[in-house]
């Protein structure tokens, strides 16, 4: 950034005073001009707005304004304060999936009555993992989290863990009893809850330092886009080495949907931790409601004059495989959420609290 004159202009020749004046709450709290700027394009000013201020971009008004107005004498400088420990979270990441190994192999060594009650135990014990793990470090979700997002986000794991296996049996009939459940893609998805985190902790701080060095909304978002596709991409190869493993250990899954459901998932909590739950809840919802409604077009189709109506599903399924269903919903998902993260993710607003 560059020096400005903190000598303030006077009369009516000052076309900053009244913003100033406007924003002087933000002025004030903020630690750099970067959350200045943040908060100005947060408010809808653009670089095209700041020429009426007779500045070239939003980043040198914000340093015009960081410079005029007095901030709060309790305000600590952020390059004082010791940067927090990650190693805490990041070994945090670890406990979903080793909580999720220690279940399934603790249902695979029981029979009989036991096993239902143990599987129930586990599921519980991982999702309480689950929850702890992710209130802390990058992908913790901000205020506007909705319970809707943990509750479908449960339904396409649920799906993943054991939906093909009963769409398979309901294509053949059944179901009769209990169907197959998948422990591969239960591990193999909750161990990739590190490369998640990790990956998210690689995106924000890699975003902070590129708006430290752009000098416009123009050039940061133009820089942040790419940045975020190649972390998507590390989080999938991150993903698909967790899966691969998961499959040597338990036997095959359905890899694409799972890799599919992954992206999803970590795209949906990486939008929520930047303040944009809206979006991941209404994508996340459609999912949970096509995979639902697949499931129920089967049912639905065994019934007198509506056979029509599962051959979708069933066409799919036999010339596919059961895991299309999934795959499709979750990919296609996946690509709206990605489309969407690298429109917002690349306004400075999304990073200024980062």
């Amino acid at each position: 950034m560059t020096d400005l004159p903190t000598t303030a202009r006077r009369g009516p020749a000052d076309p900053v005073k009244a913003l100033m004046h406007r924003h002087r709450a933000l002025c004030e709290r903020a630690v750099d001009p970067l959350e200045i700027a943040a908060g100005l394009e947060a408010h809808g000013v653009t670089d095209r707005t700041a020429a009426r201020f007779r500045h070239r971009d939003v980043f040198s008004l914000a340093e015009e304004l960081y410079a005029r107005v007095p901030r709060d004498a309790a305000t600590a400088d952020p390059a004082a304060e010791p940067s927090r420990p990650s190693a805490v979270w990041a070994l945090w990441a670890l406990l979903p999936g080793a909580v999720c190994t220690l279940a399934v192999t603790g249902v695979q060594l029981t029979s009989g009555g036991a096993r239902p009650a143990l599987g129930a135990l586990g599921a519980a014990a991982f999702a309480v993992a689950l929850t702890l793990t992710l209130r802390r470090g990058p992908l913790r979700a901000g205020p506007g989290a909705r319970p809707l997002a943990r509750i479908c986000a449960g339904w396409l794991m649920a799906y993943a863990i054991g939906g093909d296996g009963l769409l398979s049996d309901a294509l053949s009939g059944g179901p009769d009893g209990l169907w197959a459940l998948d422990p591969a893609a239960a591990t193999g998805l909750a161990f990739a809850v590190a490369p998640a985190m990790w990956c998210a902790h690689l995106f924000s701080v890699q975003a902070r330092r590129k708006l430290a060095s752009s000098r416009g909304l123009a050039e940061f978002s133009g820089r942040s886009r790419p940045l975020l596709l190649a972390t998507a991409a590390l989080f999938i190869g991150g993903l698909a080495v967790c899966l691969a493993a998961a499959q040597l250990a338990y036997g095959p899954m359905e890899f694409a949907a799972c890799v599919a459901l992954g992206l999803l998932l970590w795209l949906a909590r990486l939008l929520a931790a930047h303040g944009f739950s809206g979006a991941a809840t209404k994508v996340l919802a459609a999912a949970a409601g096509a995979e639902l409604l697949a499931l129920a077009s089967v049912f639905a189709g065994r019934l007198p004059g509506l056979t029509l109506v599962g051959r979708p599903v069933a066409d799919a399924a036999g010339t596919w495989g059961v895991g299309v269903v999934p795959a499709v919903v979750c990919g296609a998902a996946a690509l709206a959420l990605l489309a969407r993260a690298a429109a917002v993710l690349a306004r400075a607003s999304a990073h200024c609290d980062q």
